[in-house]
């Protein structure tokens, strides 16, 4: 029986229960034949050795993503904030520990599990930041590394600022499957009839919620409470009565639904931890700018270029004023040792949109892009993927290396594939 690494999700996000996920969600019987799946929670996460910065619900950071920025001064006064973010979590930081999280130190991690497991090879499978530390961990020991699964890439073997802006891509990438469904619907929620007035509703709501909340709902929190409804279609109907809900004004029935703010008695247990975990990760993995017109300027260009989110993502958050520099520099990702890696990528992933699969792929030393072909996944869109072994690419009975496929089945005969249409959303 052989071992693999499964680890989901951001920094910060426990892994303990990912096997237990996956097999819930079905993994085959003959994958749960062959291997020992191996679930942990990285350093400085839930059991191994928790760090806080003291965050609470009430509290002034309360969410990865910064609020929407609708001016400059907005800028301004949330860059007051992050400073103040960052002292906070060096005053309780009273044993050094947030110092030493670092994605580099968390794939070493995962070394001294293969070694006490007395394994001779690592296998891990990565989502989201996970797909950061396989890429990682395949760099620094490469030697030591045998198959690896990377599903929605965020685009480097680290989280920066350019990749949380890229949530905000992601966010106008998928928007459109969420608008077409609440415009098939409006006899339901009264949200628009085309997708085009779903979108405008969108805006219309957020401004209205900015000057005037519905049971405590801002503009701000419908526009993260959006991004993260945007996943799956199932958090659809959530999301539209939401919506449906803001609109009318209704502050009872507002009050009665799930949202994304908290009350001390809601919060998750995690949540102090998980927030920290996160600002630590990607505060210490690589130096952030701490010119404040930096951000200023690039919430300027994001608001207009993805004006669902841009202002959000782009606006500055506390790796700007973070007190510890960066220890060593980001793993550079590199094609030492066996080459046998699947790269996983949607076109439509509000936080790990296809340009992250993209960069990883079009890495000359990593991927090359002569050894790529896309597959399909039972989300909306698309995938990327890359799958050699040894030095040998396998494609199997499918499509060609480098084609798009036109629907979300597979027809094991068809060795041909579609181009994506003219101004597809995934390429943008």
């Amino acid at each position: 029986m052989r071992n693999t690494h499964a680890q989901s999700g951001r920094p910060g996000g426990s892994g303990l229960a990912q096997p237990a996920l996956l097999v819930a969600r079905g993994l085959p019987a003959d994958v749960l034949d062959s291997y020992d799946l191996i679930g942990m929670d990285t350093r400085g996460t839930g059991h191994s050795a928790p760090v806080t910065c003291g965050f609470t619900p009430d509290g002034p950071y309360t969410a990865n993503i910064p609020p929407y920025a609708a001016d400059d001064a907005a800028v301004t006064k949330q860059a007051k904030i992050a400073e103040q973010v960052a002292k906070q979590c060096a005053r309780h930081d009273r044993d050094g520990r947030l110092r030493h999280l670092i994605t580099a130190n968390t794939a070493r991690d995962l070394e001294r599990i293969r070694a006490t497991l007395g394994e001779e090879r690592t296998r891990h499978l990565g989502y989201s930041y996970g797909t950061a530390l396989g890429a990682a961990y395949a760099s620094m020991f490469p030697e030591r590394s045998d198959r690896i699964v990377l599903d929605s890439n965020i685009g480097d073997t680290h989280l920066d600022r350019d990749g949380m802006r890229r949530y905000a891509l992601g966010m106008e990438q998928s928007f459109p499957d969420f608008a077409k469904w609440a415009a098939a619907r409006h006899h339901s929620y009264g949200l628009g009839r085309t997708p085009a007035q779903v979108r405008r509703t969108y805006f219309t709501l957020a401004e209205r919620l900015d000057k005037a909340p519905v049971a405590g709902f801002d503009g701000n929190l419908l526009r993260q409470y959006t991004f993260g409804n945007l996943f799956k279609e199932m958090q659809y109907p959530r999301l539209a009565q939401q919506w449906q809900t803001l609109a009318n004004h209704d502050d009872a029935v507002a009050r009665s639904l799930p949202s994304q703010s908290a009350t001390a008695n809601q919060a998750p247990p995690w949540f102090d931890n998980s927030l920290s975990v996160f600002l630590a990760v990607t505060c210490n993995d690589i130096e952030w700018s701490e010119d404040v017109d930096t951000c200023r300027h690039g919430v300027v260009k994001d608001r207009k270029r993805y004006p669902l989110f841009g202002a959000a993502t782009a606006n500055i958050t506390p790796c700007a004023f973070w007190p510890h520099a960066t220890a060593e520099p980001p793993v550079a990702a590199n094609d030492y040792g066996p080459r046998n890696v699947l790269l996983v990528q949607n076109l439509r992933d509000p936080a790990t949109p296809h340009q992250g699969g993209k960069m990883l792929r079009q890495n000359p030393p990593v991927l090359p892009q002569e050894q790529t072909t896309r597959l399909p996944r039972g989300q909306p869109g698309l995938i990327v993927v890359k799958f050699t072994v040894g030095n040998t690419t396998r494609t199997g009975p499918g499509p060609r290396p480098g084609a798009y496929l036109p629907t979300n089945s597979l027809d094991p005969a068809d060795s041909s594939a579609a181009e994506p249409p003219h101004g597809s959303r995934g390429e943008k």
